[in-house]
């Protein structure tokens, strides 16, 4: 029994090879992948009718015959893996549907190689685009909130411990801006992408007369990939994306920490809705977290999907060859469908996520997060140099864990007894002025400068990113309306010309 798909083989394929690289690749692939091979096979008809490279009846036949497999859908295509991958067994249903002779001809002037590299590229950019989209609407969500809860005083931390207060919405502004970074390295790797390598053959292009640029614009790219070997060979669009999403989802699961520890009755600063957490087995007390565990477990993962697909590339050759083309996309494409449950995830804990405003405020007064500000204010009205008032304020702060009291009962007595102790110098600070630079009301309105939490501050933030998420939808929606009306184009074309088949 001979190879079904090359004369060159005069054997079957393994059963083994069949079970264990074309079935299982069929499977994962060939329902994915079928929307867009039908619309490589379609603007490739197209370029080959109007170079005039097939005969116009075969080619109306051709059309109609990928007309009738689209409205079809891949269920229809009967799945063999002796046929070795989508691209061929594709053509067999072509074949069956055109006859031998008309879907034979589709093939000429490519390759599976250049096939496969714009197969990959279009669908990563609608995944790109819809990622995008889903990445736009939680950064909406996130600034609405910070614009929300732009006075809720809270604690800030470093190193997990009490630093300074800032506010809720201080916070989320922060959040949001590292989300639209997000944002501008995916659309980055979007302008990567946007080369068509239809036309660049196995690697070295083709003697036939075909016409590039109209292969890519039917398939919605600006340009076509301008060196065919390179065309083939680099996938580095998928690792910028991967790249995106890896630090995204490491961003992401920083957040869930913050919330995921602001969420324990120790702490006690946000809630959750119970609709977005679990429970025990047998503690019937527990409502856990659930959601924010999984986001904080995505980064690792994506971590390990981006190394393994690197990992698969390093060592290949630089031509297209099934490790450095085929392998090292397998965590591309499972990278792309986590990050999408990812930020829809996100955005349904942060929409759920109620400040505990009287707790974060009674923290924020009792944990000596102003203690700066105290420090602050022996600079400027008492002249000490910032590392004396650092000594001083120290003191104090020790001397109140001492005896156990919180920030908001330092009184100017202690204050003034430290300055004189450490410096050597007599203060006397009245109680209302110390008790404002312990207010973290009134330190968290004072911080002016820009970047600061003051809530103002914070809200001119909040304008500031929403003008600049509106600037990047308009500018995502463009290009998805360009890329859907190519399309739409090409289906009619393709219409048109199936409509001349008798």
């Amino acid at each position: 029994m001979e190879s079904k798909v090359s004369r060159r083989l005069t054997q079957a394929t393994a059963p083994e090879v069949c079970e264990h690289i074309y079935l299982p690749r069929l499977n994962r692939e060939f329902v994915p992948g079928f929307r867009y091979l039908t619309d490589i096979n379609q603007a490739h008809l197209l370029m080959l009718h109007g170079a005039g490279l097939v005969p116009a009846d075969v080619a109306a036949r051709l059309a109609q015959a990928l007309i009738d497999i689209e409205q079809q859908g891949p269920a229809a295509v009967p799945l063999d893996p002796e046929r070795e991958d989508a691209y061929f067994n594709y053509e067999a249903r072509l074949m069956e549907v055109a006859g031998a002779d008309a879907g034979g001809r589709l093939h000429v002037a490519r390759s599976r190689n250049d096939i496969l590299a714009t197969h990959d590229r279009l669908r990563a950019r609608d995944t790109v685009l819809a990622l995008l989209a889903a990445l736009t609407d939680t950064r909406d969500v996130v600034l609405h909130k910070a614009e929300t809860h732009a006075d809720a005083v809270m604690p800030g931390y470093t190193h997990l411990q009490a630093a300074q207060p800032i506010t809720y919405g201080y916070y989320l502004s922060g959040v949001a801006q590292a989300m639209g970074r997000d944002i501008a390295r995916l659309r980055h790797a979007l302008d990567g992408l946007d080369a068509c390598p239809l036309g660049a053959g196995a690697l070295a292009g083709t003697a036939f007369p075909i016409d590039r640029a109209a292969t890519a614009r039917w398939l919605g790219f600006s340009t076509y990939a301008p060196n065919s070997l390179d065309a083939v060979a680099s996938r580095d669009f998928a690792w910028e994306i991967l790249s995106a999403i890896t630090i995204a989802t490491v961003t992401w699961g920083r957040v869930a920490q913050d919330l995921f520890i602001w969420a324990t009755p120790e702490f006690g600063l946000i809630d959750f809705s119970d609709s977005v957490a679990g429970t025990s087995s047998i503690m019937p007390q527990k409502k856990n977290p659930v959601v924010l565990e999984y986001l904080k477990g995505k980064g690792g993962h994506m971590i390990g999907l981006l190394t393994a697909s690197l990992a698969a590339l390093k060592g290949t050759n630089f031509t297209h060859t099934g490790d450095g083309n085929r392998e090292s996309m397998r965590g591309f494409w499972e990278a792309t469908d986590e990050a999408l449950r990812c930020v829809s995830l996100l955005k349904l804990v942060l929409e759920h996520a109620t400040p505990q405003r009287a707790n974060m405020l009674s923290r924020a007064r009792r944990d000596f997060s102003s203690a700066t500000d105290l420090a602050d204010m022996l600079v400027r009205d008492a002249g000490m140099s910032f590392r004396e008032a650092h000594h001083v304020v120290g003191a104090v702060v020790r001397e109140a864990l001492d005896r156990r009291i919180p920030a908001c009962e330092i009184d100017s007595a202690m204050v003034n007894d430290a300055a004189l102790h450490h410096t050597g110098r007599a203060l006397h600070l009245d109680a209302e002025t110390v008790a404002q630079c312990l207010d973290p009301v009134h330190g968290v309105a004072a911080r002016m400068a820009v970047g600061g939490p003051a809530p103002d501050l914070v809200r001119d933030q909040v304008a500031a990113q929403l003008a600049a998420l509106a600037r990047d939808r308009t500018d995502i929606d463009a290009l998805r309306n360009t890329v859907g009306t190519n399309r739409a184009t090409m289906k009619r074309a393709v219409e048109q010309l199936a409509s001349l088949h008798a």
